[in-house]
């Protein structure tokens, strides 16, 4: 079940409630008592962990490989015999 937050029109309390997908909105708030709340829009809480998602996700210092960014993780050309690159 998610999480949804609420703020008061009429007050500005804010609240946050566990309801089902299928649950009405409160209308309600518990503060003032005045028919006033709205849902907010806000940032999902969730983390997506295992192989096989985004590459920079969650990895902190050198294993961070960002594109355009640190060049380390690319491979240097190296040079034959004769000065030529390979």
């Amino acid at each position: 079940m998610p999480i949804y937050e609420y703020e008061c029109k009429a007050c500005g309390h804010r609240l946050e409630k566990l309801q089902k997908l299928s649950a009405a909105p409160l209308t309600d708030c518990p503060a003032c008592e005045q028919a006033e709340l709205g849902r907010l829009v806000s940032a999902a809480g969730f983390r997506l962990a295992g192989g096989g998602w985004y590459e920079t996700d969650f990895k902190t210092g050198s294993k961070k490989n960002l594109a355009g960014g640190n060049e380390s993780g690319k491979t240097a050309e190296t040079s034959s015999k004769d000065g030529t690159a390979a």
